[in-house]
């Protein structure tokens, strides 16, 4: 994949109108039309061209997806075979999704704007992370032998749960269906995963490299269709184990309600965040600071669910702070073809989301703050769903644009008096899901680490981590946890096996 990196701009192109596009429904090891012939089209936001028109998943053709994954799961053909194939199929996999880097990324850029060099760098390399970990942790899966009384042997055993459901967003269409995908595989289950209607063309293909890695027929399926129709009957269905989540926190309230109302099917939800960036007046450095909280807000056009979208910034910097970060932003994400390796910035998701976000531009406006920059559309992109970096400053925290999560490109500074205001305002959320703390005081780090009610708290960084790191969130940001060990055995169940000898 590292030759990729030279590939310029006429590559990239040439690549996007050869690529192939698959539009059927992916079930049982092979793409199907839908039983009612509904179509579904996916639009490039770069220009609102159709890129294809796909099958859309009908409650039978779910209930289809569903049937071959559960007869994959009783046969016993994933399940049951020696955890070292398992990994061998899961390995060859990995290096298949490497072989085919090319289409992956373009597939990608074409269905929800992403530029090719941040698929490159960022999310290719995260999905082949994720694959190659959890394979490499599946004959790490472990059983006990409890100390019990002599008169009885007692183990414990770990078993897969079954038939697992994902429905993923198109914000990270590859990576965050890889992060639910793969544990869930690894640990033995078969899986129908419905992603986001706006993206799913690279998702398909990556079922198809699966099946050509040698992954047996119906273990993993990819169904199409939108939420209300495909997703909801998938989160009904009564053969369905688990329901694993990614997307806003009202749908996964639904997704919680379908499983009460179907068969108490596990769920496990990320609901996204309002993600506060503490920068104390004792940063150990300020522009490093500054560099990561324009990263964390503009980066993929601030699609991202962790975004760090709340700038708490203590007083004494917060002059400085923003004469450095206005400086540096306007040239670090400039918005531009997604094709073109030179581009830090794409559009955003569709016209539609695009309208939304700058609705709350304008509320922003209304409601007080100090627009410093952006806040429109860039005259040269005007068929796009494009929209320029934006920094709101003096925002209070009853402003809404302080307190719901926009999803877009828009960053707000709210000035705090000193850490514990910070932590005070930190936590007055309905969300919990990222944070971070810049600080050169390890005690005072500590302590707020400790405070900041969210899943995960960087320090002095904004975003790192690997496979090995938790992520979800506190309070509405959702329950349960992808990536590392404790998400691999949340898709097993116990059974204690006790013998009276």
């Amino acid at each position: 994949m590292q030759d990729l990196l030279n590939k310029d701009h006429a590559f990239w192109k040439a690549k996007s109108n050869n690529v192939r596009i698959e539009t059927g429904l992916y079930i049982d090891g092979e793409f199907h039309e839908g039983s009612e012939g509904h179509r579904l089209e996916t639009v490039n936001p770069v220009n609102g061209k159709i890129i294809a028109e796909l099958a859309i998943a009908t409650k039978t053709d779910v209930n289809v997806a569903v049937a071959s994954a559960k007869q994959a799961f009783q046969s016993g053909v994933w399940s049951r075979i020696a955890p070292r194939k398992r990994m061998d199929i899961l390995f060859r996999f990995a290096d298949l999704v490497e072989e085919n880097a090319a289409d992956l990324v373009v597939l990608e850029s074409l269905d929800m704007g992403k530029p090719v060099t941040r698929i490159m760098t960022a999310d290719l390399p995260e999905v082949l992370s994720t694959i190659r970990y959890f394979a490499e942790c599946i004959d790490k899966i472990d059983g006990a032998v409890t100390n019990t009384d002599p008169s009885a042997f007692h183990y414990i055993l770990r078993e897969p749960l079954g038939v697992v459901a994902a429905i993923t967003p198109w914000n990270f269409p590859m990576m965050l269906a890889m992060w639910k995908v793969i544990p869930a595989l690894a640990a033995g289950n078969t899986v129908v995963l419905k992603p986001a209607e706006q993206s799913p063309l690279s998702c398909l293909r990556l079922a198809e490299l699966f099946t050509e890695a040698g992954g047996p027929p119906g273990v993993f399926n990819v169904i199409n269709g939108p939420g209300e129709v495909s997703g909801k009957a998938l989160a009904l269905h009564m053969d369905v184990s688990k329901i694993c989540f990614t997307g806003s926190t009202e749908v996964g309230r639904l997704m919680m309600i379908y499983g009460g109302q179907s068969n108490l099917k596990k769920v496990s939800l990320e609901c996204g965040g309002k993600s506060p960036q503490i920068i104390l007046a004792d940063v150990p450095d300020l522009d490093a600071a500054v560099d990561a909280a324009i990263a964390g807000i503009y980066a993929n056009s601030g699609q991202i669910c962790s975004a760090g979208s709340r700038l708490l910034i203590e007083r004494p910097i917060h002059a400085e702070f923003v004469k450095r970060f206005t400086l540096k932003a306007k040239t670090a994400f400039v918005p531009g073809d997604p094709l073109d390796p030179a581009t830090t910035m794409g559009p955003l998701v569709s016209h539609s989301h695009c309208q939304n976000v700058m609705g709350y531009i304008e509320k922003g406006k209304k409601e007080g703050a100090t627009l410093l920059f952006g806040g429109d559309q860039p005259e040269e992109f005007s068929d796009g769903a494009y929209l320029k970096p934006t920094l709101f400053d003096e925002v209070t925290q009853e402003m809404t644009i302080a307190r719901e999560e926009i999803f877009g490109p828009v960053a707000v500074i709210i000035p705090v008096k000193d850490a514990d205001e910070a932590i005070s305002v930190a936590n007055d959320s309905i969300y919990g899901l990222g944070s971070s703390v810049w600080t050169r005081d390890l005690s005072k780090a500590h302590k707020m680490v400790r405070e900041i009610e969210a899943g995960v708290v960087w320090v002095n960084c904004y975003g790192d981590g690997d496979a090995t790191q938790p992520f979800g969130g506190y309070k509405q940001s959702g329950q349960g946890r992808d990536r590392g060990l404790d998400c691999l055995l949340s898709y097993t169940q116990t059974k204690s096996a006790w013998i009276k000898l």
